[in-house]
């Protein structure tokens, strides 16, 4: 049974190594860029993530001059 667990532990950490071996060599802690702004044809077509399209409608309504309601 602990041979057994031991193999087990030892085929998952060479899994882990295995996926991480890029990251390893390369040194770039923050893997790739899985945004939809990280992808250059997006960017030049002029689409971006929800989280940037939500910011920026957010801007331009801030700064936006708001008409007077008027009361009925």
């Amino acid at each position: 049974m602990l041979k057994l667990l031991l193999i087990t532990i030892g085929i998952v950490a060479l899994a882990v190594v295995l996926l991480a071996v890029k990251l390893i060599f390369k040194g770039d802690a923050h893997g790739p860029m899985t945004h939809i702004g990280g992808s250059k044809a997006m960017r030049e077509r002029g689409i971006h993530c929800v989280e940037s399209m939500d910011a920026i409608e957010r801007h331009q309504l801030a700064h936006k001059p708001h008409a007077k309601e008027t009361k009925h």
